[in-house]
Order: C-alpha cells, then structure tokens, then sequence
C-alpha cells in the first residue's frame, strides 16, 4: 500500500474511502467490526496526503488499521465486549494506539471480542459473534477475532491483537492470516495502569495480525519498545524486523510436535501439518521431532492453566460480579467462579509447574532455531458454539481441548501462526511457530521464510 501511495497509484482518501464501502456492505454479515472511525479515519486519512505530498511520510503514513475492543482508544467507544461497558469513551490511548498514530496509521475503528477476551472464540452479548469471511457459518476463533476476520476480509490491511492464552494466533489460524505474538514485554501493554503487573499471570501480549510477515514486521517496527507505563516492557530493538526479514537462512534447525505430547489433532489437520513439514525439508530444513514433555495430560495441563488465569479474573471482576452480574455472560460468570477461593500454597505450586515449562522449553533451544507444531488440534465450529465439539469422532471439550497456544503464554516466548493449507471443508488451518525468548526478529525471519516455501494465499477470495 505505501508502495502504491508513493507511485500515486492511488491516495490515502481514496483507499480510506474504499475501505469503508467495503466495511458498509460485507461487515454487517461477518460482523468484525464493532465500533467505525470514519470521520476522524478520513481526517487521518487527509494529513497522510498531504505528508506524501510534502515528502514527509511517516512509517505507517495512511496505512488502514483496526484495533480490539480491549485496547483503550482516546475519543473512540472502547467497550471490553461488555453490556456494562457499551458506551464508554476512554480520555487516553494505549501505548501501541498512540505509537500507531505517531506513525501516520489511519485507525478505522474497532473489532468484535469476547467480554474481557476470556475465551477462544468471539461473540458477547453486546455486538453478538464474528463470523469466518472464508466461511460465513463458521466461527473465527477469539479473543482477537474481530481482527483477524478484518484483516482477512480486505477491510485492512493490518490489525492489532492481544494473546494471553493463543488470542492473536488462534483467530490468525482460523480465518487465514499471519498472527505474531511477541516476547512478553517487546509491546508494551498499560491498558489497566492502575494494575501494571496483572499481565503476567499468564504473559499478555499485544501484536500484529497482518497478511504478509512483511506487514506484520513494519506494524511490529512502530509498536515495540520501552513505555514508562508498563514495568516490564524491554529497551527497543536497533534493528528493524522488517529490513531483516531478507537475510534469513535455509538450513533452520525445526523441531515438531504434531501434539505437545496431549492433544488429539484431527486429521485433515495432521496431514497437512506434516506435508508442510516435507515442503520445509525439500527446501533445506533439517526437521527433526522434538521431545515435548509437559509433565501433565491434557485434562491436568488445561485446569491448571484455566485456574491459573481464572484466579486473575476473579480478582479483577469482584466489583462487576457484586454491581453488574446479570449483565455479564453465563460463560464468563462461570471462568470467574472457577477462579475464585486461590490460596497462597495453590499459587507457588501453580510456578512451581509453569518453571518445569520453562525449564523444558529452554532445553529444546539449545537444539532447535524454532519449533514448529498446528496452531489447533480442531478447526470446524459453528459462530454460535464454544468451539469444536469433537476431534477425529472423539467428544471433547470445546472450551478448551483443541486451543495448542496457551504453553507459550506461561513462558513469555515469540511465537506466530503462519497459513499452511485449508481443510476439505474451506477452513484455513495454521502452523505454530516458536523461537527462545527474545528472539523476535529470527523468528519473523523463519516465518517469512516458510511463508515464500508454502505458498499459501492469505486473503479470503469469497465473491461478498
């Protein structure tokens, strides 16, 4: 796009003003968007033009982006996915909003997500569920669906995610995009301010859902680094992600795991996950299984991180439940209850086990560059469903048992879902894509890499 502003191709008005007639006749059926920018997009949109006129763009300079409904923007309704929340207008931006902004972004307004992104798939009471542009009665996978169904759909061409259980891979996977979630502490994160060290039980972060690697790089470039808001957010990067991206290798050492070692994973997504295995080789990957050992099956792995994260949430929402409870969801009422009655001895037992991950993943870098595995066990759900309800024939529970993204959230390490292939059914299904902590650029270098070796198109082709 920033190619094609400076070859004036087209301005950044007219792509605004495209943008929007897009959003005005498909959005209402998908239902991505929950909240429109337009007037102030298409000011936005004018400043753009007259900077690439003046030889002065910036970074980002009329690039299209969508923001979460979880992230505080200034002067634009913010809700959480909440009836309590359905008219709230926050005084301030969050770091990566304002960061977007000083780059020349255009913010065309905000995307659908669960109350407080408290599960994996995308729908509340307030706006109701996003729907998968590739398959309009599937569902697109949460808390970040609205943004990846956005970028997905042609309504822009960058989103902003936040991940702290797989919340920006799960929907990348699910509607056919590329998804990065970066080290815990590379973008910063203040949306609560007066709670800066909650996003760490588990790591939270925000990142880029993009088309392209490439894309996501440049969105990454403008967002990461340092913020006086955030305690845990790291120095900025001196190399630019995006300029990078072209001096990777070919011979990457991959480790895989088709299953962590718990997951049943079906078995369309079994074959294609090991046909991108076979594509990476030809191509000069020395790919090898790694010895995944979480220590726990999967019934014990999934209520230790669901008490993990539920303990947070019933803390954070005693005030909501005691005021607001009848305007809150049956499923979130329940994950706060799950959460509720944690005791000191419970929650040093709680690192004792998410240190043995650690410990554990830190091993498997001393061997491998990255590690690979399917993004989900499980791909085929309804809009109107929890999630998938079965696995090769097999019941499981929907809330949970085919989400494989929730391990690096308890060790804080870069990981992206990157397009790999469709089920027989139109469902895009992702590969997970790990690097050690901090190793944010090599892994986008990875990723970038396997993205030119599968070839996969990465832009719904549904005739709307």
């Amino acid at each position: 796009m920033l190619h094609h502003y400076r070859a004036k191709m087209f301005s950044p008005v007219e792509a605004v003003e495209s943008l929007f007639r897009r959003i005005n006749r498909l959005n209402p059926e998908l239902n991505a968007f929950v909240t429109l920018n337009r007037e102030a997009a298409l000011e936005q949109a004018e400043v753009s033009e007259r900077n690439f006129a003046r030889g002065t763009a910036r970074p980002l300079e009329g690039v299209p982006v969508a923001i979460k409904d979880l992230t505080h923007t200034k002067g634009l309704r913010t809700t959480f996915g909440c009836l309590v929340y359905k008219d709230y207008i926050p005084s301030r931006d969050a770091a990566v909003v304002k960061r977007l902004k000083k780059a020349g972004a255009v913010i065309m307004g905000k995307t659908n997500t669960p109350e407080f992104g408290h599960k994996g798939t995308t729908d509340n009471r307030l706006f109701g569920p996003s729907k998968n542009p590739w398959k309009v009665s599937n569902g697109t996978g949460g808390s970040s669906g609205g943004s990846a169904a956005a970028v997905a759909a042609g309504f822009c061409p960058l989103a902003e995610g936040s991940d702290g259980g797989g919340s920006i891979r799960i929907p990348s996977s699910l509607c056919g995009v590329f998804g990065f979630k970066p080290s815990f502490g590379r973008v910063p994160s203040d949306d609560h301010p007066d709670d800066a060290f909650a996003h760490s039980v588990p790591f939270v972060s925000h990142g880029p859902i993009a088309r392209t690697v490439s894309d996501a790089a440049l969105m990454f470039d403008v967002i990461q680094g340092a913020s006086d808001n955030d305690p845990y957010s790291l120095d900025p990067l001196y190399l630019s992600a995006r300029q990078m991206l072209n001096r990777h290798k070919t011979d990457y050492r991959v480790g895989y795991t088709l299953d962590f070692g718990i997951y049943e994973v079906d078995a369309e997504i079994r074959d294609i996950f090991m046909g991108v295995l076979e594509k990476l080789r030809r191509h000069g990957a020395i790919v090898v299984p790694a010895d995944v050992r979480m220590g726990k099956d999967l019934q014990q792995y999934v209520h230790f991180f669901n008490r993990l994260w539920m303990i947070g949430l019933a803390a954070g929402t005693k005030e909501l439940m005691a005021e607001h409870r009848e305007e809150l969801s049956g499923t979130l009422i329940s994950m706060i209850h799950r959460g509720e009655g944690a005791s000191a001895d419970e929650y040093i037992e709680m690192n004792r086990y998410r240190s043995y991950v650690w410990q554990m993943f830190q091993g498997l870098f001393q061997k491998f560059d990255v590690l690979i595995s399917p993004t989900l066990a499980a791909a085929d759900y309804a809009y109107d469903r929890e999630g998938p309800e079965t696995v090769n024939g097999h019941r499981i529970d929907p809330e949970s048992d085919w989400m494989m993204t929730s391990p690096i959230n308890l060790t804080g390490q870069p990981a992206c879902s990157l397009p790999a292939g469709f089920t027989a059914s139109g469902i895009p299904v992702g590969i997970q894509c790990i690097a050690r902590k901090l190793n944010d650029i090599g892994l986008m270098q990875f990723a970038e890499w396997a993205q030119s070796v599968l070839k996969t198109n990465t832009l719904s082709s549904l005739n709307y």
